[in-house]
């Protein structure tokens, strides 16, 4: 992989898509602050379903009018509860028409929204609304609300708590609905309300501080990182130029808004007039695909592996001709994808066998997804180049880019029909990449957090001489695309002072069929280890192919010698591609998968290595024992 050049102070910066001296002209003028997107939306896509919501198979939603007025009248029910401009508002809610609506209501206001996971604790929801300061926090449900109520005594800034569903009750609570009433009594009772509205929109300035997102991270503490709407507004342009929607579009939500990632695609979807419609839940997504159709979804790679699966394991059912089909399509599509993903030509056979293939099988693979998705996005973590490639060879390529919270958080994207392996993409408009001395990737531009909220020595940290030092590692090739090999910090160093990059080698280790997840080991110790969780149902499917008997208790299973053994070969096998320093001597199995409420994930299904490391530390520890 050929790189720019490394020096932090005279490297060129790359930007391909914004060249110098290039100016931007956007159609959208009357959007300077976040705040503008409500009355952006009405006045240009009038339809009568903008946002909605799966729930029991059916889709409910209201409209373009009823949306602004809804943003309106929450934001003046607000403003009657004193939230003026700088005041800190917490948002505690899974992915919802409600948390949208809140969301805009309240930068309306020249407030700033901090977005809490509702897979948290209250006790670590109580360190965000400390740290941050929140006057205000909408929940979402009573399961919510009693996580608050348990820490509201340790909480004295935090005056009311505001409930989105009916019939949640407690001290200090009102319903969202209440607050929208507030609004609205002032609108029909009040002259001059919704002039007031208007001017507080108006009067909220592009420097202003619009959010404060406490990163979930892998180790550590969260940090606050501040957003001002000028970070915003750049970045959502941003997301436009290169997913250019149009009112037309139906976009299918399922990731947490509390993530920079998702709240961004919310941000575009007001923008370019696309509706938007959340699923019910991470366990409804087949359903709600098929019931919405949509033309664009964001996920990340852990619900691709999953889709991924789906699909493999339904054709791996189908018997006689028709498997044998689906084999073969799957080969000849691959084989282009491979050539397409690398920027070259599939030979005219295989173009030819690829346009059968997709005919007659994977056509009806897309119908099962709604038969109309234009724009499939991965963002948030890796995307395994075995799950790029099936999914470009069925018809469905997904656009993969990168960006961190700090960034606001895209930095660069794979730019549609020009899609490449193994990277991340170019730099966005308004964004310039740099790789420094030691192959980190630094970053400046219009988008770039104003720092970490009451961590000073945190912000000097990685904000230094203008540019963002990200933590990640990579390099450019000569076409400007970006490419990232490790985390700076996950480095792991062997007692023998070799650094290995884990995250390639798990990377590997998952595109087998079997594994699920792998955590690689081996910081301060003399060898690589590694944890490995196995996918259950192929290696089930394996088992029956050898002839061997399976097992319903996962426990038993890890421990059996020839299960073992089919593991011992797939890392003898990646072995093979590595550095001796690189080499996993040992490994084990583990019996249950990690998730979000056992702790080994953040919200966005990223592995807590530190927790992962100290929840088997035992385990681990056998590993290394002589």
């Amino acid at each position: 992989m050929s790189r720019c050049e490394t020096s932090s102070t005279s490297a060129p910066a790359i930007n391909p898509y914004n060249p110098p001296n290039v100016t931007h002209t956007d159609p959208a003028p009357d959007v300077r602050t976040i705040a503008d997107l409500p009355y952006h939306n009405m006045g240009r896509f009038p339809k009568p379903m903008m946002i909605g919501r799966c729930r029991g198979g059916t889709i409910s939603g209201i409209g373009t009018k009823e949306l602004f007025e809804r943003i309106r009248d929450l934001s003046l029910g607000f403003g009657s509860l004193g939230i003026a401009t700088g005041d800190r508002v917490a948002i505690m809610s899974e992915s919802r028409p409600e948390w949208v609506m809140s969301d805009m209501a309240l930068l309306a206001l020249g407030a700033a929204v901090v977005p809490i996971y509702p897979t948290l604790s209250g006790a670590q929801a109580r360190y965000i609304l400390e740290d941050a300061g929140a006057r205000l926090a909408v929940v979402s449900t009573q399961l919510q609300l009693d996580k608050l109520q348990e820490v509201r005594h340790l909480l004295p800034m935090l005056e009311a708590v505001i409930v989105i569903d009916e019939g949640a009750a407690g001290a200090s609570v009102m319903g969202l609905d209440a607050v929208a009433a507030r609004g609205h009594a002032r609108m029909t009772g009040e002259w001059g309300a919704g002039k007031e509205f208007q001017e507080r929109v108006r009067a909220v300035q592009p420097s202003q501080l619009a959010t404060i997102i406490y990163t979930s991270g892998t180790t550590g503490e969260p940090k606050g990182v501040m957003l001002t709407h000028a970070n915003l507004v750049s970045n959502v342009f941003a997301a436009r130029d290169v997913l250019p929607l149009t009112s037309e579009d139906v976009a299918l939500s399922f990731l947490p808004l509390s993530h920079a990632f998702e709240r961004m695609a919310s941000f575009l979807y007001l923008l370019t007039g696309a509706t938007m419609i959340f699923a019910e839940s991470f366990d409804t997504i087949g359903r709600d695909i098929a019931l919405v159709r949509p033309t664009m979804v964001t996920g990340v790679p852990r619900v691709y592996e999953k889709m991924q699966a789906r699909i493999l394991e339904k054709a791996a059912a189908v018997p006689g001709a028709k498997g044998a089909l689906f084999k073969w399509g799957l080969n000849v599509a691959t084989r282009r994808a491979k050539a397409h993903l690398r920027g070259k030509r599939a030979g005219p056979l295989t173009a030819v066998q690829a346009s059968l293939a997709d005919r007659l099988v994977f056509s009806k693979v897309r119908e099962g997804v709604g038969g109309r998705l234009r724009y499939t996005v991965s963002g948030s973590a890796p995307l395994p180049v075995s799950v790029m490639e099936f999914f470009t060879a069925i018809g469905l390529p997904i656009i993969e880019g990168y960006g961190l919270t700090e960034t606001a958080p895209i930095l660069t994207v794979n730019p549609p029909g020009s899609l490449r392996a193994g990277s991340v993409g170019r730099p966005v408009r308004d964004v310039e990449i740099r790789i420094a001395e030691d192959g980190e990737i630094l970053a400046r531009g219009a988008n770039i957090m104003s720092g970490y909220y009451n961590k000073p020595e945190a912000t000097a940290e990685v904000l230094r001489d203008g540019w963002f030092h990200t933590g990640d590692i990579g390099g450019v090739d000569k076409e400007g695309y970006l490419s990232i090999t490790d985390r700076k910090k996950d480095l792991l160093v062997t007692s023998g002072g070799k650094k290995i990059a884990p995250q390639p080698i798990e990377t590997t280790l998952k595109r087998s069929p079997l594994v699920a997840e792998a955590v690689v080991l081996g910081d301060r110790r003399n060898f690589a280890a590694a944890l490995v969780i196995p996918d259950f149902a192929a290696l089930e499917r394996r088992l029956k192919d050898l002839g061997r008997p399976p097992s319903d208790n996962r426990e038993d299973l890890v421990t059996r010698d020839d299960v073992k053994g089919l593991y011992d070969e797939i890392i003898t096998g990646l072995n093979r591609e590595l550095s001796q320093y690189e080499r996993i001597k040992k490994f084990a199995l583990l019996s249950k998968e990690f998730s979000i409420d056992s702790g080994e994930l953040t919200p966005t299904l990223k592995v807590k290595r530190k927790v992962v490391e100290d929840k088997f530390k035992d385990l681990i520890e056998s590993l290394y024992k002589k």
